[in-house]
């Protein structure tokens, strides 16, 4: 070679490079790895979620059949507030 410092400084920036290209894949494996986690658990989440719902309408199905039987004011606004949906967020 004609010249040994430049060739030293280039093998220095291409193992530079080639630890970084080895970082950097695996922060993009880790960080993969966690999202996936994460996705996981918010459909874990909103799967109980939905659950609650159905199961909050189920009892209010059956507190408006019973309501129809009992006549109950206070139930009736009780129903009715439940019922009426909440103001939109801005």
């Amino acid at each position: 070679m004609k010249n040994d410092t430049t060739t030293t400084v280039l093998n220095f920036v291409l193992a530079a490079l080639v630890i970084l290209g080895v970082v950097f894949a695996l922060l993009s494996i880790w960080r993969t790895r966690d999202l996936r986690h994460m996705q996981v658990a918010l459909q874990t989440q909103m799967q109980r979620t939905q659950i609650t719902s159905a199961k909050a309408q189920a009892l209010l199905a059956d507190v408006i059949k019973f309501n129809e039987t009992a006549r109950n004011p206070e139930l009736a606004q009780i129903i009715q507030a439940a019922q009426t949906p909440p103001p939109a967020a801005k």
